[in-house]
C-alpha cells in the first residue's frame, strides 16, 4: 500500500457502523460433490459499512476531510473497532502483558498479534487464526517474557508498524551465587539495574538455578545483583553460568495492547442533504490492509 495517514477515523463511526470479519478462501466442487477449499490468506480480513447524520460543519471537519486527505481509496487510515480493539479474549475487556505469544521478525524484534479463539482447541494442522497487529495504541502495550512483565525500559514498540524492540543484550559471566532467600550473583562490573527481568543458564552445581528468569531486586555492590529466586535449598555453586536479559531458548515472548485496524475506504463518499443544518452518510464502506 505505503501511503497512509497515521490518525484514526472519527470516533462518531460508532454510530451506525457494522463490522464483519471472513477469510480470503478459494473452495472449488468436484464432480462427485466434494468440497476443497484453498486458504488463501490465514488471516482475518475485516470490512465495516457504516453510516451516520453530523451537522454539516462537523462532517467537513472530519470525515469528509479524511476521505480527501486520503485521496479516496489511495491512502490508509486507522479505524477503532468497538468490538474489537484489545487483544483480550473478548476483544474488549483489558489487555495483559501474556495475551498473545508474538512473531519472530528477528534477533531482538517482535511483531504484536492477535490470536483468535484461545479459549477452544485450535486446527490440529494450522492452528489458530493470527490478526497482524500493524497499529497498536500508542502507550497502551505490555510486553512479556516467560510469563514475566518486562518494565519499559527493555523494550520499545513501534506504533506505526506494531514491532516491539527488546533492548540491547545485557550478558555477563556468573562466577558466584549465594543460596539464600534472594539469590546473590557475583558478575563483575556489570550494567543491569534494579527492576530488570533477567534469566540464568548454564550454571553447574546449583542447577536448579539455570533456566529461571527474575527480577533484579537490588545491585549489593558494583560487581553483584540480587534476583528474586529463593536459592536457599538448592545445590551448592560450583562453577559458571550466564545471566542475561535477552530471552533464552524456550523462553516465550508475549505482548498484549489495545489496537486499531489499517483501513481504506471502498466506495464513493455520498452525502444527502437533510435540511440547510444536517447531512447524512450511508453506505460508506472501509476495508482492512492486511499489509499496510
Amino acid at each position: 500500500m505505503g501511503a497512509f495517514l497515521e490518525e484514526r477515523l472519527d470516533v462518531c463511526m460508532r454510530i451506525g457502523a457494522e463490522a464483519s470479519d471472513s477469510y480470503m478462501l478459494q473452495p472449488s466442487i468436484t464432480q462427485g460433490g466434494a468440497r476443497y477449499v484453498w486458504l488463501i490468506n490465514g488471516k482475518p480480513y475485516r470490512e465495516f459499512d457504516v453510516g451516520y447524520i453530523k451537522r454539516n460543519s462537523e462532517l467537513a471537519d472530519s470525515v469528509a476531510s479524511l476521505y480527501h486527505r486520503s485521496y479516496g481509496g489511495f491512502a490508509g487510515f486507522r479505524v477503532k473497532s468497538w468490538d474489537d480493539f484489545t487483544t483480550a479474549l473478548d476483544g474488549r475487556s483489558a489487555y495483559s502483558a501474556t495475551d498473545c505469544t508474538l512473531d519472530v521478525v528477528s534477533d531482538g524484534v517482535y511483531q504484536l498479534v492477535k490470536e483468535y479463539g484461545r479459549d477452544k482447541p485450535a486446527l490440529p494442522d494450522i492452528g489458530r487464526p493470527r490478526r497482524t497487529l500493524f497499529k497498536p495504541v500508542d502507550g497502551e502495550v505490555a510486553v512479556s517474557v516467560a510469563g514475566q512483565q518486562l518494565p519499559e525500559s527493555q523494550w520499545s514498540v513501534d506504533a506505526t508498524t506494531g514491532r516491539v524492540a527488546l533492548a540491547a543484550l545485557k550478558s555477563r559471566a556468573i562466577t558466584a551465587i549465594t543460596q539464600a532467600a534472594q539469590a546473590v550473583l557475583t558478575v563483575g562490573t556489570n550494567t543491569f539495574v534494579v527492576g530488570e527481568s533477567v534469566a540464568i543458564s548454564a550454571v553447574v552445581g546449583m542447577t536448579q538455578i539455570n533456566n529461571l528468569r527474575a527480577l533484579v531486586t537490588a545491585k549489593p555492590s558494583s560487581t553483584t545483583i540480587t534476583v528474586a529466586i529463593d536459592s536457599t535449598a538448592f545445590s551448592t555453586y560450583v562453577s559458571g553460568g550466564t545471566v542475561q536479559t535477552w530471552p533464552l531458548d524456550g523462553e516465550v515472548v508475549s505482548g498484549g495492547c489495545e489496537f486499531d485496524i489499517p483501513c481504506a475506504f471502498d466506495s464513493t463518499f455520498d452525502v444527502t442533504a437533510l435540511d440547510p443544518r444536517h447531512r447524512e452518510v450511508s453506505g460508506l464502506r472501509l476495508i482492512e490492509l492486511l499489509d499496510p
